[in-house]
């Protein structure tokens, strides 16, 4: 069989699918089972309710406060880690010396296991033993009457997660923005340089059209961990304070498993499905016309 041209190309798919099915498909599909039911974590039996548990949960406050704050944690994130993930990649592309080491340390938030990362990060932001308050009244910025509460009041809060959220994803954002500036062909940059065209002429004419695709990318990837994850503000703050870091991943997370409303808390997860897959195709689409052939 190996022999056979044939089955060479199933014989190699083959488990990449098997993956993506038992551990994707097959979760997925018992998650749009659930949410049509109400099977509770206590009950033996379900019954078909249709979509009222969608009808239920998009009046309430916990759900719109929920779906406001998800658009914002993961908008703002975003924004922020292509800015500095262009930067990034722009000086990662230069020659200079100790270039390993700031490779090793823009990647080591990746490598590292976010939940051991967000735990330190939980002892950064700690409102007595906060090495960024003690740092800021050292230098006589702050005193300690007016040591910032950064879990404990709702902006404060919402930039924290914000923030981690952003030193969790922007190596791999910059890993994939370098790879777009590493396949630019040399003989453009040169040609750019003969005409005297400037550093900024250079970075909106010629750098930044030729990497949209691959930033397209970079985007959608962000946009779908950012909708989807509840690691960082699951350990940080729990939603909290007030629900004002709640978004729809740990809202899910507490009405379904903690709460044991298996069918609410199913129809809250995958409430987002339609919206993510059609910013998916809009992205892909979008990339694929930013293509240079």
């Amino acid at each position: 069989m190996v022999d056979r041209p044939e089955w060479l190309g199933p014989l190699m798919i083959g488990p990449a699918v098997l993956y993506i099915v038992l551990l994707v498909g097959l979760p997925f599909f018992l998650a749009l089972y659930y949410s049509l039911t109400d099977i509770t974590a206590g009950s033996r039996t379900l019954g078909f309710v249709g979509l009222r548990h969608f009808t239920d949960i998009i009046g309430t406050t916990k759900f719109q406060t929920a779906l406001k704050n998800t658009f914002i944690f993961a908008v703002g994130s975003q924004v922020v880690v292509i800015v500095l993930a262009s930067i990034l990649a722009l000086a990662m592309q230069r020659d200079f010396r100790g270039k390993w080491l700031v490779r090793f340390l823009i990647l080591l938030p990746w490598v590292a296991p976010i939940s051991l990362g967000t735990i330190g990060w939980l002892w950064i932001f700690d409102s007595v033993y906060s090495v960024i308050n003690w740092t800021l009244e050292a230098l006589g910025l702050i005193t300690q009457d007016t040591w910032p509460m950064w879990l404990g009041k709702p902006y404060l809060a919402m930039i924290s997660v914000v923030g981690v959220h952003v030193w969790r994803l922007l190596p791999l954002a910059t890993v994939i923005l370098l790879a777009g500036l590493s396949s630019i062909p040399q003989d453009i940059h040169d040609a750019a340089q003969v005409d005297g065209a400037s550093f900024w002429r250079h970075l909106v004419q010629i750098t930044l059209p030729l990497i949209r695709p691959i930033m397209l990318v970079a985007t959608l990837f962000g946009v779908v961990f950012a909708f989807t994850d509840m690691i960082v503000i699951f350990v940080l703050t729990r939603g909290g304070p007030y629900d004002t870091t709640q978004v729809l991943a740990t809202l899910a997370f507490f009405t379904g498993i903690q709460g044991g409303d298996l069918g609410e808390g199913a129809a809250i997860a995958v409430f987002l499905f339609p919206l993510l897959l059609a910013v998916a195709v809009v992205f892909l689409r979008v990339a694929r016309r930013s293509e240079v052939v």
